[in-house]
C-alpha cells in the first residue's frame, strides 16, 4: 500500500523553522522576537533566546501595528495556547555605500 502524503502538522512547520529568528505576537498589543530554538510537543510550546518583549501600537491613520518599544529578556518557552500568530523574521542584509 502507497504511503499517503499528509499535510504537515504545526509541530513539522515550526521545526522547519528552528534556527531562524521568528515574531511572536500574544495578543494585538505585545509579543516577543527571537531565535526559535526548540519545539515541544507536550506540553505544546516552543522555546526562543535571544529574546526581546516587543509593545505594538495602531491608529486609525496606521492601522497595521507597529512596534513602538523593546526591551531584552532572557530565553523564554512559550504555550502554543497562548499565541496568536508566529511570524518568521526575514534578515535584510545590511548595504554599506
Amino acid at each position: 500500500m502507497p504511503a499517503q502524503d499528509l499535510p504537515p502538522s504545526i509541530f513539522h512547520m515550526l521545526e522547519r523553522n528552528v534556527g531562524k529568528k521568528v515574531r511572536v505576537l500574544m495578543e494585538s498589543t505585545y509579543g516577543f522576537e527571537g531565535t526559535l530554538e526548540a519545539v515541544t510537543q507536550n506540553p505544546a510550546g516552543i522555546w526562543i533566546s535571544e529574546v526581546e518583549a516587543l509593545v505594538l501600537r495602531s491608529t486609525l491613520a496606521q492601522p497595521i501595528p507597529q512596534i513602538v518599544s523593546r526591551e531584552e529578556t532572557g530565553d523564554l518557552y512559550l504555550n502554543l495556547n497562548a499565541i496568536q500568530r508566529i511570524e518568521v523574521v526575514q534578515q535584510t542584509p545590511n548595504r554599506h555605500k
